[in-house]
């Protein structure tokens, strides 16, 4: 026991010389890996993985508690599982690694495809959408329309029937009839356009979501966990819109917070608050002349 605390001690004051020798670039390392962890804390807390590192934080700290201890034979055979446990991880953690990769790539593009069409296009598909979504909730009639944007949905509109489309509420609402052939499936939307309808998207795995939630919603939020699609959901039970993004869902909003934040994904809250500055800008430079 007496082993123990001097090892204890002996640790404490090796953390302590070091924080007394660090200089400017050790602070900034640390500061840098913090924000990292803080951000893949983030990304995990809210997919099935989360528990799985809590696990493998678990077996981290009892490693370093069985060497700290003495604990010899453990302390092997937990090494031992470290070996190999890079390449379980990659393994356990693929979707979520690859959700993760895909989002980091599309951060360094500077306008997503969805925005890539003009205002006044983006300006009318989001009436578009936002009235059959509100025409479809009314009449309880399922739906679950995907917004592509840079993470591309290839794998997903092949499942489906290919429309190229311009986005219409019309045709919306009669895809989504309960009566039309691919009124079960999934709508994609790329670049402005009714890419592909029907098609199949895959289910979440969180087990924490409402029972209440059926497929339709399952589906919605799985997509938004391995992309950055936005995606709009009308429940056929009660007509309640949804919608979800990056693995979170908001259920049963309002039509007109459908359209704002439809708009927001399509950069026109942003364009017009810029030209809200510019116009400012100008009044004052007339005015001060």
């Amino acid at each position: 026991m007496l082993g123990f605390f001097q090892s204890v001690a002996d640790a404490f004051r090796y953390f302590w010389n070091q924080i007394l020798s660090m200089n400017f670039s050790d602070v900034l390392d640390i500061i840098i890996v913090s924000v990292l962890v803080f951000y893949v804390y983030g990304f995990v807390r809210q997919r099935r993985a989360g528990k799985l590192a809590l696990g493998i934080l678990a077996v981290l700290l009892a490693a370093w508690i069985s060497n700290v201890a003495g604990m010899g034979a453990l302390h092997y055979i937990l090494e031992k599982l470290f070996d190999v446990g890079i390449i379980a991880l990659i393994v356990i953690f693929q979707p979520e690694l690859r959700s993760a990769l895909e989002k980091m790539g599309g951060n360094f593009r500077n306008l997503n495809r969805i925005t890539e069409t003009r205002e006044s296009d983006a300006e009318r598909m989001t009436e578009e959408i936002c009235q059959a979504a509100e025409d479809l909730s009314r009449g309880r009639t399922g739906a679950l329309i995907v917004l592509e944007r840079t993470t591309r949905l290839g794998d997903e509109i092949k499942t489906g029937v290919e429309v190229d489309a311009a986005v219409n509420s019309f045709l919306i609402k009669n895809i989504f009839f309960d009566k039309a052939p691919l009124h079960d499936g999934a709508m994609i939307i790329r670049n402005g356009r009714i890419h592909s309808c029907g098609c199949f998207l895959p289910l979440t795995g969180n087990p924490d979501l409402p029972k209440e939630f059926g497929t339709r919603h399952r589906a919605g939020l799985g997509i938004s966990e391995i992309s950055d699609a936005f995606v709009i959901i009308v429940s056929e039970e009660t007509g309640d819109i949804s919608v979800a993004k990056n693995g979170e869902i908001d259920k049963g909003i309002s039509a007109k917070v459908l359209r704002h934040r439809l708009a927001n994904e399509l950069g026109l809250n942003r364009s017009k608050k810029n030209r809200r500055k510019g116009g400012r800008r100008r009044e004052t430079e007339r005015t001060s002349e």
